[in-house]
């Protein structure tokens, strides 16, 4: 490498920190404010979500309809916290109840308080 090489490349950089500093301060903030809203989105909302859903499910009660991460509909009728265990009963006419896990439950839809005004409609 000579000496008009070494020459061009120094007026080169010398053009290109010139061209930088004509921009404002604030550019050089954009890609630290970018990654810390992918961090965001990407780190924290999910885990905030993960919370709120572990506190839904703590306020599970009895006679509460939900459905199960597997699609199952039913009544809540024993909950035991201790255990992570719930007993849902999924046919009023037999009386079917099955036993599953409290993480197992996608969806609280609300209270059965009128399961009997249900059956006289029908």
């Amino acid at each position: 490498m000579d000496w008009t090489n070494l020459l061009f490349l120094a007026q080169e950089a010398a053009a290109q920190q010139a061209a930088n500093q004509d921009r404002p301060w604030y550019i050089n903030y954009i890609p630290m404010v970018l990654i810390a809203l992918l961090a965001y989105f990407m780190l924290f909302l999910p885990e905030k979500k993960k919370q709120e859903a572990l506190k839904k499910l703590q306020g599970v009660k009895e006679t509460d309809r939900v459905i199960t991460t597997g699609g199952i509909y039913g009544v809540v009728t024993n909950i035991q916290r201790d255990a992570g265990r719930v007993t849902l009963r999924v046919d009023d006419a037999t009386g079917t109840k099955i036993k599953v896990s409290l993480a197992a439950i996608a969806q609280i839809l609300g209270d059965d308080d009128n399961s009997g005004k249900d059956k006289a409609k029908d």
